[in-house]
């Protein structure tokens, strides 16, 4: 008789398959690396998602990206965008994911010719971190300052003041007798950022770093140590922390929106940021700053959440989660730019100036403009404190995200290793990325942030976005995606969704790249310009992760062997081991083609254990026939 796998294939299923004993299955020796892990709560996944896609950018990109294209209007290209590039390649993103519960290196056994996509993807996601894990430490450096009776940026005539320092209480009590000039004028707030905490008098500029300040070093530590508590036992402790981290914000928002609401002069600030101006419409580059918008803000490219939806169970229903998480998203970013300029509005009241000239984005926002707003406030230290508490529970789950990425990432490329050391390494790696964020707490170090925050993550995670897009749809083929997606959720995605991978979403993002090289400015801090040097620096950050996916495919096709176009051919299939990572969930095209799978059809091992057919068995049949149907028409 042949062997019953071969046999199995051929023939209809025979029921005595069902009673016979499986000694063999599923004990596969002592060779399996440690289990992966699972999320332990049903929320866990979809609090993780909301945290890591909400973050500081809602805060201080939006509202200001918002006011600057088009107040109202720009609602319109930017939920467009949203639909078609970023919804999409959320979901494919989540599938993938899922569906081979493998970090963003491991993942492209799906096509090893394109590993490198996978490398330029830890690339930037390494560099994300260091500077991220900065902005939280300057967070942490003012909540600890907001701990006084009196706030340190309140007024003039410390230390760190000039001459030109004007306390806005000074211009509030002289207001009747003389008109005060303001124009060339600083805020005690602006100072105290720039003079104070980050000391930058210290430093003539990027290639002149000055001494390193000590209390933001040891903000940054305290933010490592935190981070690394949090991921300490992977999406165990992780998927717990964001209960807090994830839904805390939404309290903090919404109290400091009835107060901003609630002050007079509020009015002012939300007509600035909600009026619409539709002709803006017709510019592109408001449908490119939209689209910008989405792309950072979901965070997709950084391979977070691929990494999340790796620990999901198989059949978890991620098509309804894509859709909580990226609406939640745009609420939440239309949300905080009420609670952002309502306070703007009360504060250009008070100092007698135009909205438009309070109005800021970035650091700047955070750092400078809101902090001098709380000052005017009664019980002004609380709510400064509230303010950076939010901000730095939105840093942080983000955080924890690139952080699980690159560490799940190098664990399932070296599963016997380092997973059953996965707390060492993770500190291993936390430690190596604090260090070289060390340049960051200098007293030039805003430079270096501006250079990374400015390159990173830019020109390379379009590229690393737009190759995941067409190696998914073209190399690897529609109808399989769609094919394995129908294993995983029971039904396959709508035309809506084919669209957008096969054209829509490539082709904006292929708009974006070129827009980004066309209109291309060089960076600068204020009124500071970056040498030659540091711009040539800054670019190959970006080449670097882009340059990784050519480097893997020479590596990919060395491995191979035959003539040239063969090992190309063979590198770009799938490998034998690619698919659901549990045998029971291995139905149709991946029956078998588990190394050591001893079991005729994992569907007889279900139906064994599970008695009856439960409805993602039924696809599986139906997926079978439909291939079977397939073949047939081909032969």
């Amino acid at each position: 008789s042949t062997s019953p796998i071969s046999c199995s294939l051929t023939q209809p299923v025979t029921p005595e398959l069902l009673v016979s004993p499986s000694s063999q299955d599923g004990d596969l020796g002592s060779e399996c690396p440690e289990d992966r892990g699972n999320w332990t709560g049903r929320l866990d996944f979809l609090l993780s998602c909301i945290g890591y896609c909400v973050g500081l950018g809602n805060v201080w990109r939006f509202p200001y990206r918002a006011y600057t294209n088009g107040g109202g209007a720009f609602l319109v290209p930017y939920f467009i965008m949203l639909a078609i590039c970023g919804i999409p390649i959320f979901f494919m993103e989540l599938s993938l994911g899922q569906f081979s519960s493998l970090g963003p290196l491991a993942v492209w056994k799906i096509s090893p010719l394109f590993k490198g996509v996978g490398m330029g993807t830890i690339l930037i996601v390494s560099l994300v971190a260091i500077y991220y894990n900065m902005i939280i430490a300057y967070v942490l450096f003012y909540l600890f300052a907001s701990l006084t009776s009196d706030l340190p940026w309140q007024h003039c005539g410390n230390w760190w003041n000039t001459d030109l320092c004007l306390d806005h209480h000074v211009i509030k009590a002289g207001n009747a007798t003389i008109p005060v000039n303001i124009t060339n004028t600083v805020s005690p707030s602006e100072e105290y950022w720039s003079r104070y905490v980050l000391h930058i008098q210290g430093s003539s500029g990027i290639g002149d770093p000055g001494r390193i300040r000590w209390n933001l070093c040891l903000c940054l530590l305290l933010s490592w140590t935190i981070v690394y508590l949090c991921i300490l036992k992977g999406v165990k402790s992780s998927g717990k922390v964001v209960y807090f981290t994830a839904t805390f914000p939404y309290l903090i928002l919404v109290m400091l929106l009835i107060r901003g609401v609630t002050l007079e002069g509020a009015w002012k600030g939300i007509r600035f940021y909600l009026t619409p101006q539709f002709d803006h419409l017709l510019s592109s580059k408001v449908w490119i700053e939209a689209a910008l918008q989405i792309f950072y803000s979901l965070g997709v490219g950084f391979g977070g959440l691929l990494t999340f939806a790796s620990y999901n169970t198989f059949h978890q229903n991620i098509y309804r989660d894509t859709f909580i998480v990226t609406l939640g998203n745009a609420i939440t970013s239309i949300l905080a730019g009420f609670a952002i300029f309502s306070v703007l509005g009360y504060m250009s009241q008070e100092l007698g100036v135009p909205v438009n000239q309070v109005a800021k984005a970035g650091p700047g926002l955070a750092f400078v403009v809101y902090p001098q707003a709380m000052t005017m406030l009664p019980l002004s230290p609380f709510w400064s404190f509230l303010f950076f508490f939010m901000l730095l529970t939105l840093g942080l789950d983000s955080q924890f995200a690139f952080m699980e990425t690159i560490v799940t990432a190098v664990t399932d490329e070296f599963p016997y290793y380092l997973r059953p050391k996965k707390a060492s390494f993770s500190a291993v790696i936390c430690i190596a990325l604090f260090l070289m964020g060390l340049i960051l707490t200098t007293e030039g170090g805003m430079y270096w942030l501006v250079l990374l925050d400015d390159y990173s993550a830019g020109f390379g995670l379009m590229v690393v976005v737009i190759t995941t897009c067409l190696v998914v749809t073209r190399v690897y083929g529609m109808k399989r995606f769609c094919r394995d997606i129908h294993m995983m959720l029971g039904f396959k995605p709508g035309p809506y969704f084919r669209a957008c991978w096969m054209v829509l979403s490539p082709a904006t993002m292929m708009a974006l790249l070129v827009y980004n090289i066309v209109k291309y400015q060089p960076s600068e801090y204020g009124s500071y310009r970056f040498p030659t040097w540091a711009e040539v620096l800054g670019i190959l950050m970006g080449v670097l992760s882009c340059l990784m996916i050519p480097v893997g495919m020479v590596v990919a096709v060395l491995r191979e062997e035959g003539t040239l176009w063969e090992r190309v051919q063979q590198a770009s299939r799938p490998t034998m081991d690619w698919g659901p990572s549990l045998e029971e969930n291995r139905t149709g095209m991946y029956v078998t083609s588990l190394a050591g799978s001893q079991s005729p059809k994992p569907l007889m091992v279900h139906m064994r254990k599970y008695g009856g057919i439960t409805s993602y068995e039924n696809t599986a049949i139906e997926v079978d026939r439909e291939m079977e149907e397939e073949e047939e028409s081909m032969m």
